[in-house]
């Protein structure tokens, strides 16, 4: 393998991941006081005179007088008043800072929480949303708060803090770290800088000892110099640059199926932790890996469990052969130190472990590799004995090899006088590549050797006998051997690649294929089952689906659908989804059930759900769940599967958003409706009621029942949008004249209709068509309302009918102020009131709302559009062919 000629694909994503997505830089501290925020307040200074637009989202300055000084030079956006018991809390109102769009914002405190009732519960997820926007955001916090490091400081500093931030929010960072040394902390902490006094003695006595801001300190460092070895990675491995870059140590240890592979495993861990280096483990999957029976299986996933226990990122990786695949892993990890074990078996497993090494540090000559000897055979588990020494294959193998130099020899025989010496044995190497490409090495050696004898036997005089009278045709054979045992290990090696190739690409085909079942699913449900038939169908084993909830974890999923879980299950899917680590057999948690757990995690860094839940996989012969070498096919699809059911919540959140802010604008609508359109005609009852005692008059009862009509109207128009929305509408279609039913519509509608003249435009051929005539009724009465309503006064008001090949048109048009441009649409959503149009009156904003579903309903549409013989409004409902009832003069009908 060569050096690296090619930028990383996965390092090139996540960089364009970051275009157009705001810069995070967070001043890190080892603990209050050290100057953070003045740092942030300082650097935004030279930021704004150097031209950038910087505002101050939140800053708690704690009463510093310096500090507040500092805060008083910059634009500070308000902050947003949240109503909490009673009290007013100021959080940073993060529409105010998308509203204003600086350039930079400056946040303090981002592990703070915010107070209930925000938009985010954690303020490190309102600065994601700025960074979303494309605003850069400068930020403050304690090393305490970092998540993977909260139980590291509660347990010398016996404080756990409950607020802290995802490692992953750290991750795209840029990291600067605030540092005083902790005498000068203590200084300042007894001149009161930064507590008051009563409070700085009592933290002079607990947290803030010197021997726990020296270990803050070292923390913040440390992590601060992970965050810029990562981040030095991620640029070597984007722009394709080669070299280890040794400013820090990396430990890579190899492992394989042997006993002593756990011993490595330990003394990498020691190796790690006395230079407080990173490190990883590593298995190399070679032809060998098909050969492993179940214990070899069994103690490298014990292996690479232990690795991930310690710390250690593990990795199972498919090479041609050893050394090859361990160059290309500590090249991609650039690590700096490569732990490999010797054995001690045998003089042919040493030799090729040794061979191993020298290559590696032929290849590898900037990385020391360090060769650990193997447990003494005395300490090594008694194990039943191996047909692994040597393997010499199946004897089939040699029988095809032998038959293919037999044929050879035949057809030599047969081209003899046509051919000389020479061309005759180039035939032989042709069993000696189809032994090598078909069967491996050692079956391509014996068709060399093979090949050799029969070309002696049959072709080189004296015939017949395997001895050599001319010393030329000696070179010859040994040619024929060299030519073979060159050939087979070329053929061998293309063959592993091939059979490498071919694995891989059945791996990205099955990961191809499982990503396209999620992305079809079109609910939770069908989600979940499908995640779990995929995974039962690529690793041929029963799977379980659980999910997170108040009593535990609940089976949601399974395949085959009948599995159900015992108690012990349970208890291993639940330390597993509180945990986020594997837990069952083949773990090293709850190992009784027959049940394995891998934890789904959040796809998205900082999105704070945590673990989705749990997928469970068992064999359904009993043995072992996992084997090694599907260890990386099982990552890749509980990656995927996260990832798709992360999104799938994400819909159903924002859907569910989207409900609520629908229900919330309905219920202000209604609200308003009820406060105001229904209390108009109410109002005029009453009042011409009140007269009708003193003053008796026709023209009141007149008024009160135009009034009460009016008021009937709004309160049918409520109910009958709330059966619509129940789904509680009574179908009776019946044969249905459009004439007599717009006739009855007008005759209902003519108070409404008062001053506009009615003209009915209607065929007399019309068709009848197959309708519910009770809500067609419903239809027409609020169409023609509508248009009486807001017709300009004195014009006439149209119905008219009009033939299409495929449908009847029944319009209703005015003559008035019409809908504005691009509005036709809206006019029927509930509760809507255009400004400047047809729905400019009082009103429920009801009306066109209750025709568009009652239309539906029967199979009709209804559209609205400008009047096209002068200004004004044509609400047109569309009757469709299969509606339309023949008459006997209407020889076109259906």
């Amino acid at each position: 393998m060569t050096e690296p000629d090619r930028p990383s694909p996965e390092a090139l994503l996540r960089a364009a991941a970051q275009e157009g997505r705001g810069r995070l830089k967070v001043f890190l501290g080892a603990a209050p006081g050290v100057g953070k925020t003045w740092e942030m307040l300082s650097e935004g200074h030279e930021r704004r005179e150097a031209g950038v637009d910087v505002v101050v989202g939140v800053v708690e300055t704690h009463g510093r007088r310096d500090t507040e000084a500092l805060v008083g030079g910059h634009e500070v956006i308000p902050r947003r008043a949240v109503d909490h018991r009673g009290h007013a809390l100021g959080e940073m109102d993060i529409d105010a800072i998308l509203e204003r769009r600086p350039a930079l914002v400056l946040v303090d405190e981002l592990a703070h929480t915010n107070a209930p009732g925000s938009r985010h519960p954690k303020r490190y997820q309102d600065v994601e949303e700025l960074l979303g926007a494309g605003i850069d955001v400068y930020s403050t916090l304690n090393i305490q708060h970092v998540e993977s490091l909260n139980d590291v400081v509660a347990s010398f500093t016996r404080v756990r803090v409950r607020e802290t931030v995802p490692d992953g929010v750290l991750e795209q960072a840029e990291i600067e770290v605030v540092d005083i040394p902790p005498d000068e902390l203590i200084e300042r902490l007894k001149d009161g800088k930064v507590y008051v006094p009563h409070e700085a003695s009592r933290a002079l006595g607990h947290f803030f000892s010197k021997s726990n801001l020296t270990a803050l300190r070292e923390l913040a460092l440390r992590r601060a110099a992970q965050a810029v070895d990562a981040q030095m990675l991620e640029h070597l491995r984007a722009n394709a640059l080669a070299g280890t870059f040794a400013v820090g140590e990396r430990i890579l240890v190899a492992v394989s199926e042997q006993p002593h592979a756990a011993g490595l495993v330990r003394a990498g861990k020691r190796m790690a932790d006395a230079l407080k280096a990173p490190w990883s483990a590593v298995h190399i999957e070679t032809r060998r890996d098909r050969q492993f029976d179940d214990d070899d299986r069994r103690r490298l996933a014990d292996t690479l469990a232990l690795a991930s226990r310690l710390g250690a990122s593990t990795a199972s990786i498919p090479a041609v052969d050893v050394a090859e695949g361990l160059r290309g892993f500590a090249r991609e990890a650039r690590a700096t130190q490569i732990v490999i074990g010797k054995s001690a078996r045998s003089w042919l497993f040493e030799r090729r472990h040794g061979s191993v090494v020298d290559r590696l540090v032929r290849t590898l000559g900037d990385v020391a590799i360090h060769v650990l000897p193997a447990a003494p055979a005395s300490a090594e588990p008694r194990r039943r004995p191996s047909r692994r020494g040597i393997d010499w294959g199946r004897p089939a193998h040699y029988l095809w090899a032998l038959l293919a130099v037999a044929a050879v020899t035949v057809l030599g025989r047969l081209l003899l006088e046509r051919l000389d010496l020479g061309n005759v044995a180039l035939l032989f190497l042709m069993p000696v590549m189809f032994a090598a490409a078909t069967f491996g090495v050692r079956a391509g050696l014996f068709a060399g050797l093979a090949s050799s004898l029969a070309y002696n036997f049959f072709f080189l005089p004296p015939t017949g006998t395997l001895s050599v009278s001319n010393p030329e045709n000696v070179i010859s054979i040994l040619v024929l051997l060299g030519v073979a045992l060159v050939t087979s290990q070329f053929a061998a090696r293309v063959r592993a690649q091939a059979d490498l190739a071919a694995t891989s690409a059945r791996q990205n085909a099955a990961l191809a294929s499982f990503s396209r079942q999620l992305t079809v699913a079109a609910g939770r449900e069908e989600l979940l089952q499908a995640i779990c038939a995929e995974v039962a169908r690529l690793l041929d084993v029963r799977t379980v689906l659980l999910l997170p909830s108040a009593d535990g974890p609940v089976l949601s999923a399974a395949y085959p659908p009948e599995d159900r879980l015992e108690q012990i299950e349970q208890a291993a899917a639940q330390w597993a989804m509180d945990n986020g680590q594997p837990a069952g057999r083949g773990s090293a948690t709850l190992t009784a059930s027959d049940w394995l757990f891998h934890p789904l995690r959040a796809a998205r860094a900082g999105s704070g759900r945590g673990v989705l839940g749990v997928l469970g996989i068992a064999r359904a012969d009993a043995g072992e769940p996992l084997r090694s070498d599907e260890v990386p096919l099982l990552t890749s699809l509980l990656d995927q599967a996260s990832i798709a059911f992360d999104r799938m919540m994400l819909e159903e959140e924002n859907l569910a958003a989207q409900a609520a802010g629908e229900r919330d604008r309905l219920r202000s609508a209604l609200l308003s409706s009820v406060s105001h359109d229904l209390r108009t005609p109410l109002t005029t009852i009453l009042s011409a009621a009140q007269e009708m005692q003193s003053h008796p008059a026709p023209e009141l009862a007149e008024t009160i029942g135009t009034e009460a009509r009016r008021l009937d109207r709004f309160v049918s128009n409520l109910l009958d949008m709330a059966r619509v929305e129940a789904g509680a509408l009574p179908m009776k279609p019946e044969a249905t004249d459009l004439f007599d039913a717009v006739a009855s519509a007008v005759h209902d509608t003519r108070a409404a209709l008062h001053g506009h003249a009615v003209e009915v435009d209607i065929p007399p051929n019309v068709p009848l068509v197959k309708l519910d005539p009770v809500l067609l009724h419903h239809c027409l009465i609020n169409l023609l309302d509508n248009a009486g309503r807001y017709a300009d006064p004195g014009t006439p008001v149209t119905v008219r009918c009009r033939r299409r090949p495929d449908a009847l048109l029944l319009s209703v048009v005015d003559q008035g102020r019409g809908i504005p441009p691009g509005q036709e649409k809206r006019v029927f959503e509930t509760f809507t009131r255009l400004d400047g149009s047809d729905r400019v009156r009082q009103g429920t904003g009801l009306g066109l709302a209750i025709v568009k579903a009652f239309a539906e309903a029967m199979g009709l549409s209804v559209e609205a559009a400008g009047n096209p013989d002068a200004p004004g409004a044509c609400f047109t409902l569309r009757i469709p062919q299969a509606l339309i009832m023949a008459r006997p003069q209407d020889p076109e009908g259906g």
